[in-house]
């Protein structure tokens, strides 16, 4: 998490100023929490109302703490762990103000990063027994991708490239642009820094012939039926690591596992967030 602090507090100053506004260094104004006085102190805890795969407590946490430094939330439950139903997962004290403040904007990251560690954890658990990985893509959320990336790692999912700038994916408009796979490849491995990731994306089979003559040992297949997963697996023969992408969900993940492609990305994990439904209530 160390290496996520500049990201979350990115995070929340932007979620806190959303709702607040600023004055100069500091949060705005909440007009209706001035209804309590400013010196009166609560307490509150959070349950869920649904089995999900908890994720985002950092900046859940990082919310109350730039209101109220001496907040204290105690948590009942961690990142990546499983929590059904009717469990309480934290509880909460400070001032009345703060809490009621940072409520929502904690809330908003809470559910929806759980909501992302929780349908990637079903991804996950549909291909259990395969060789193949479920990752990520940047399909994401504007501002929220360092965040959403760290929740599939919760849900059991993997990391691909950040953004344009940690990887080189070769699509069909490089490919058109440089002249063919050959010549994208070639001029791919001149410009690369060490360590940097080169993929090509082909759309056929004769393209992953092409790329596999070319030297490709990372290729995307992108929207291919079963049969033709299963036939790009058996041209490559292990000299290439082939990650399926495109029409893929929980209904096909499988039998996609089972083609024996080694990787399978999915963009509705970060793009099609369900939030799940965390409640805050107030307590004695």
């Amino acid at each position: 998490m160390e290496v996520l602090q500049s990201t979350i507090e990115a995070n929340v100053r932007a979620a806190l100023d959303e709702d607040l506004g600023r004055t100069g260094s500091a949060p705005g104004t909440d007009l209706t929490a001035r209804l309590i006085p400013a010196d009166r102190l609560a307490r509150a805890r959070v349950i869920t109302r649904e089995d999900a795969i908890l994720c985002g407590s950092a900046w859940f946490d990082a919310c109350f703490h730039a209101l109220d430094p001496n907040t204290r939330i105690l948590w009942q439950a961690h990142d990546a762990e499983p929590v059904q139903a009717g469990q309480v997962l934290c509880e909460i004290h400070g001032q009345a103000r703060a809490l009621l403040s940072a409520e929502r904007p904690a809330l908003n990251f809470l559910q929806t990063l759980s909501g992302v560690a929780t349908l990637t954890r079903d991804y996950v658990a549909a291909v259990s027994g395969t060789d193949a990985r479920i990752l990520d893509t940047r399909k994401t959320l504007p501002g929220l991708r360092m965040a959403q990336k760290y929740a599939v790692t919760c849900g059991g999912g993997e990391n691909q490239r950040v953004g344009l700038h940690d990887g080189i994916l070769i699509k069909e408009n490089h490919i058109a642009a440089t002249g063919g796979i050959r010549p994208a490849l070639e001029s791919a491995h001149r410009i690369a820094p060490d360590g940097v990731s080169i993929q090509v994306e082909v759309e056929s089979l004769d393209q992953l012939e092409e790329a596999l003559q070319a030297g490709a040992k990372l290729i995307l297949l992108d929207n291919f039926d079963l049969e033709q997963m299963a036939e790009a697996v058996s041209l490559t023969r292990g000299r290439a690591l082939l990650e399926a992408s495109g029409g893929i969900d929980l209904t096909n993940v499988r039998a996609v596992a089972e083609t024996g492609v080694d990787r399978i990305s999915v963009g509705s994990l970060t793009k099609h967030v369900h939030a799940v439904d965390f409640s805050m209530r107030f307590s004695a």
